[in-house]
């Protein structure tokens, strides 16, 4: 059985076996999630639900580490990501339980980015531009690693506001990496791409709608930080600009509403770390889409994003140029036609403007 397969069938099974007494611990330590004006759910759900996936992730990983025979670099790197993932699966916990102000959280999310980046030398050092020129971050490595981490470590987060929807985006960005790290034949990014796409797709089992549990902040921050730590893995191994634009067009989704929530905050004169009803979700949901149509919806733009990610591995770099300038194009038009821009403004009466 290739590792990949094995990576992914254990932590499938491990979260499968493991979330029903997750929700059984959140209902005796009170780390239930309350509705309220802004959240769509109508009672109080578990929201500890990132144990199982961390845990799911990390006996995987140790598993088929015990299994092959890696070399020491190798090793390194995949310590650095546990290492770190921990810490940012440790703050989660504790805003799953505390509520930490954004500000706290962020900082937070940046010291686990620096752990991997500084302490385990897992960086962005170079990048290439479409024709195969290198470009050296050289002193900017470092802050546009940390960057990179805690960016993508936030869209995520941002984007678990309905029952499935940021797991099922996990899986699919996952599987885009994996099916490009098997293109490109790095191993090490397969099995860990793997790794994490069996601990979300188990844990989508008792998460899609209506959900049992939510995977909170310790679940969707260590989904983000493990994407964004194994796609500079695969940076690493792989020199071309590919290898970080595979994982932007793979979370494109999260990615842009998050862009979109900056702006539109900034726009409205409210503080970008403020919650509002003005995602993609809400936006759909306010249409008239149930949150299994919205969901489902969602799951088809991602796999969608992660299909034209695939598709630039295979074509000439002036066709993948187009390829992601279009895709770009078709996502803003229809931000644009949702009022994603705009705040508290229906999708009904943005098209107006």
């Amino acid at each position: 059985m290739p590792e990949y397969v094995l990576a992914f069938v254990i932590a499938a099974g491990v979260t499968l076996v493991l979330t029903p007494g997750v929700i059984f611990l959140a209902a005796k330590t009170g780390a239930m999630d309350a509705p309220d004006a802004r959240k769509v759910h109508k009672k109080p759900i578990a929201r500890i639900g990132g144990i199982g996936i961390y845990v799911a992730f990390m006996v995987s990983m140790l598993a088929v580490m015990s299994i092959e025979d890696l070399t020491p670099e190798v090793s390194f790197e995949i310590m650095g990501l546990l290492v770190s993932g921990s810490l940012i699966f440790l703050l989660g916990i504790i805003d799953d339980y505390r509520n930490l102000p954004a500000k706290v959280k962020l900082l937070g999310q940046i010291v686990a980015a620096c752990v991997l980046t500084i302490a385990f030398d897992v960086r962005i050092d170079f990048i290439t531009d479409p024709f195969g020129d290198y470009f050296f971050l050289e002193y900017f490595a470092i802050p546009a690693t940390i960057f990179w981490v805690v960016g993508l470590t936030n869209t995520v987060n941002l984007i678990d506001g309905l029952d499935g929807l940021a797991a099922g985006v996990a899986v699919i960005a996952s599987i885009t990496i994996f099916l490009v790290a098997l293109q490109q034949n790095i191993l090490l990014v397969a099995v860990l791409t793997a790794s994490l796409a069996g601990a979300a797709f188990g844990f989508l089992y008792y998460n899609f709608n209506p959900a049992r549990i939510f995977m909170g902040d310790s679940g969707s921050m260590f989904l983000g930080f493990m994407l964004a730590g194994i796609s500079i893995i695969g940076a690493v191994k792989c020199a071309a600009t590919i290898a970080l634009i595979v994982p932007i067009l793979a979370l494109g989704l999260p990615i842009l509403d998050t862009t979109f929530a900056i702006v539109r905050r900034y726009r409205g004169g409210v503080p970008i770390f403020k919650p509002d009803r003005g995602h993609l979700h809400h936006r759909l949901l306010d249409l008239g889409f149930t949150q299994r149509q919205a969901v489902l919806l969602m799951y088809v733009i991602s796999a969608m994003l992660g299909l034209s990610a695939v598709t630039l591995t295979e074509v000439s770099s002036q066709f993948a140029i187009l390829i992601v300038c279009v895709v770009v194009a078709a996502i803003l038009f229809g931000a644009k036609k949702l009022g994603i821009f705009h705040m508290n403004e229906s999708p009904k009466s943005a098209q107006q403007h």
